[in-house]
């Protein structure tokens, strides 16, 4: 419960516009670590292959509980985002790929810049 009362909290605030990206990136990565989750922004666990031995058994009850969490870390990210970003990222497989992505797209002072003036382009036409 108290989780999502933070990420309440934090979406009262700004959301993701790529603008805004560095001080964003920031507050995110201090949610998801402080929910546990931040080890989903660096690492990647794939589904063990079939099998019907205790140790099969045992590596999809960790795939599902990390799979789990996993969905938890890329639903927060989303949350944050501005709604015309969501439709871009939410087809990420998972968090560290969306992650890695948000650095790709705005991570770069270059892009940010370029998106802030296509933003004011828009505007102005209208």
């Amino acid at each position: 419960m108290a989780f999502k009362n933070i990420i309440a909290d934090f979406n009262k605030g700004e959301k993701l516009t790529g603008i805004n990206y560095d001080i964003l990136h920031k507050k995110m990565t201090f949610l998801l670590n402080e929910q546990e989750l931040y080890e989903h922004l660096t690492t990647t666990m794939t589904k063990p292959p079939e099998g019907s031995t205790t140790q099969h058994r045992r590596d999809l009850e960790v795939f599902e509980a990390w799979s789990k969490k996993d969905r938890c870390a890329r639903f927060t990210l989303l949350s944050c985002m501005h709604n015309d970003l969501i439709g871009t990222y939410e087809y990420c497989p998972t968090a560290k790929e969306m992650w890695d992505q948000l650095m790709f797209d705005f991570g770069g002072t270059f892009i940010t810049k370029l998106r802030n003036l296509v933003l004011k382009f828009e505007m102005y036409n209208k």
